[in-house]
């Protein structure tokens, strides 16, 4: 019997081991959730250590070669980047929007608050999937607005270069790139299926003529036909040719030719570039035609990379990869609690349309967990927010604050809550003084974000700082200068601070804007000037009464329904006098400054026809392009200039923009 009780109670012990050992295995299977510290970029991943610290240098990769190409020395990021790797195609699969049996291996999502990529990392290269969207991130935020063949056609460029440890290859077709897509949902990278190369459209095609090109204002809806790929295959090599002959400094000429001074673009062309719009268009076809046997090439062996051919790799350019291995190693790792990885999970799913209501009840599952979940509580509190759904994300942001008062995305989301919830019922902001320390503890952990600068200007002037808020928003401005709704509450701003000129050249300038509300908002905003500036106070429209105190943004000016034309006043105010000229622009070198009677300065500029003495009644208001703020300290620095003549006296200067 005592054998038998031995026998028994090494037999439950034995049991007991295997059980043990048989729970550790099916915990093993349970993914380990890391993330990887770059310089510019962290990816928070369940595959391997390996595969995490590449993607992150091959992301960190993409962004110095932006820099290079367009000789940027500083390079905003002003919309925070979140990057998330799976290991699997059930992973991937599970997130990625579209339906059917074609999946890019990687996608890209612009949101207000964020900007989301996902990666499948089981893919090979899947980083080359999201180039071209990740060029137009890098361009919103780091080049004044351009026509669209130039942001086309820079980043098929972009999108068509191949990285390894040691050097990036450029010049390849962007259509031979794998995945390629440009933009689908605003901006997500889905599989291409079958489509012809760049280069054989650009041989088999009549070209646009390069006039019509340059006049062309495209927006994708990802499924314009062949019309849209020829003019991605054109607008291609254009800056395949003018990257190749170093010409980017004559087209930053020819933009300003047309846009600031609306110079006609065949005039624009031969200003610019030396040469007629006919002579400029022969020079590129010759230029792809000498190119296109070895394009030819490429196509027939079906290379994804101008290196597999050496007689390619030899016309076209390679350079050192700018960041290679050595920084790879060293990027830190740490470990990420599966709740958290989760909610990241379920936060992406509420970000696509045919995934959002799944992500909504994902999230709301980890937030009743017994542990609960900050950070399912702070999506919650987004997604509900994007749906106008003020009472329900004030509920989760509070109890998200419960669980961690210091989080930066918390105090983020509680200002723009405030923010949206004035702006939707046309009031002044509750609790601005919390939301302006808010927006700065944000600001705090991520220095770059436009739109938190964009808000704290806002605010700012609603609490009658104006000097203050004139700060916040230049910088909004300079970290997303292509945000011409950012450009429209400079210009209010600058009207609650009575510096007129300023505002009303912004605004004439914005009448030409293509977004439409902004438009409307500022031709609307020209009418009732002389009445603000005389009264302080807009005329009356359409019955409406006279208000004044909160400064509105452009979207907050706008009766629900567009008109076509701005509304009539009632009582118009006479035009103003013609103190001032046209608004012109110059280029040169900025010899000195004259600040000794501050905040007045007068600025020395020598262009290569005369010098130029121009004023501004306060240097530390001046929008300024290219530095944080205006130096009187610059000598000798390389600038443009828009301006305006006077009648009398010295000429006033409008913007700057340093070289």
């Amino acid at each position: 019997m005592r054998r038998l009780l031995g026998f028994v109670r090494c037999a439950f012990a034995l049991l007991a081991v295997s059980t043990a050992l048989l729970s550790a295995s099916d915990d093993s299977k349970e993914p380990k959730w890391i993330e990887i510290h770059g310089t510019h970029f962290s990816i928070v991943s369940d595959a391997s250590d390996k595969k995490t610290r590449e993607a992150t240098l091959r992301l960190e990769q993409m962004r110095a070669l932006f820099a290079l190409l367009l000789q940027k020395t500083r390079l905003n990021m002003s919309s925070p980047v979140t990057v998330i790797g799976v290991r699997n195609d059930e992973e991937y699969r599970a997130l990625a929007p579209g339906s059917g049996p074609d999946y890019a291996p990687a996608f890209l999502l612009r949101d207000p608050d964020r900007t989301l990529i996902v990666l499948n990392l089981s893919a090979d290269q899947p980083w080359r999937a999201i180039a071209h969207l990740l060029a137009h991130y890098f361009l919103d935020f780091n080049y004044p607005p351009a026509p669209s063949w130039f942001d086309e056609g820079f980043a098929d460029y972009f999108a068509a270069a191949q990285f390894d440890n040691k050097q990036i290859n450029l010049g390849g077709d962007p259509r031979l790139t794998p995945d390629f897509n440009e933009d689908v949902l605003g901006g997500v990278g889905l599989a291409s299926g079958s489509q012809r190369s760049a280069t054989s459209l650009l041989s088999a095609s009549a070209w646009i003529p390069i006039v019509d090109l340059f006049k062309f204002k495209h927006q994708s809806t990802g499924n314009d036909g062949d019309q849209h790929t020829l003019f991605h295959a054109e607008s291609w090599m254009v800056m395949h040719y003018l990257l190749k002959q170093g010409k980017l400094p004559e087209t930053g000429t020819f933009f300003d030719l047309v846009k600031n001074q609306q110079v006609p673009v065949e005039e624009a062309i031969q200003k610019a570039y030396g040469m007629s719009a006919a002579e400029f268009e022969t020079a590129v076809k010759d230029y792809f035609h000498a190119l296109k046997p070895l394009f030819a090439a490429e196509e027939e062996a079906h290379l994804p990379s101008s290196a597999q051919d050496p007689r390619l790799a030899a016309q076209l350019s390679s350079i050192p990869a700018p960041v290679g291995t050595d920084e790879a190693t060293a990027m830190t790792l740490n470990t990420v609690a599966t709740l958290e990885a989760q909610a990241m999970l379920a936060d992406a799913l509420t970000r696509i349309p045919e995934h959002a209501d799944q992500g909504v009840r994902e999230l709301n599952a980890l937030a009743a967990a017994p542990q609960d979940n900050e950070a399912a509580r702070r999506s919650l509190a987004w997604a509900h927010l994007q749906r106008n759904e003020f009472d329900a994300a004030a509920e989760q942001l509070s109890r998200a604050a419960e669980l961690n008062p210091r989080d930066p995305w918390i105090r983020y989301y509680l200002s723009a809550l405030k923010y949206r919830m004035a702006e939707k019922a046309h009031q002044p902001i509750q609790g601005l003084a919390n939301m302006l320390l808010d927006l700065r503890a944000t600001l705090d952990v991520f220095p770059e974000f436009a739109e938190a600068y964009n808000m704290l200007g806002m605010g700012r002037v609603e609490g009658g700082g104006a000097n203050a808020a004139l700060e916040a928003q230049r910088a909004a401005v300079a970290l997303s200068p292509r945000r011409d709704d950012y450009q429209f509450n400079l210009a209010q701003i600058y009207l609650a601070g009575k510096k007129w000129d300023a505002a009303h050249a912004i605004f004439e300038r914005l009448t030409r804007s293509s977004n439409l509300p902004v438009a409307t908002a500022a031709k609307q905003q020209l009418q009732d000037f002389d009445s603000i500036k005389k009264y302080g106070v807009a005329p009356l429209h359409n019955g409406g009464a006279q208000t004044s105190g909160k400064t509105k943004s452009a979207s907050e000016q706008l009766p629900k329904t567009l008109p076509e034309e701005p509304v009539e006043t009632l009582a118009p105010a006479p035009a103003p006098s013609p103190r001032l000229g046209p608004i012109q622009f110059a280029r040169g070198k900025l010899l000195s400054s004259d600040c000794s009677h501050p905040p007045d300065a007068i600025l020395t500029i020598a262009t290569s026809a005369k010098t130029l003495r121009l004023h501004t009644p306060d240097f530390k208001a001046l929008i300024v392009i290219g530095a944080d703020e205006f130096s009187c300290d610059w000598k000798n620095k390389a600038v443009s200039a828009n301006y305006r003549s006077q009648t009398v006296g010295l000429a006033e200067l409008v913007s700057l923009e340093v070289q």
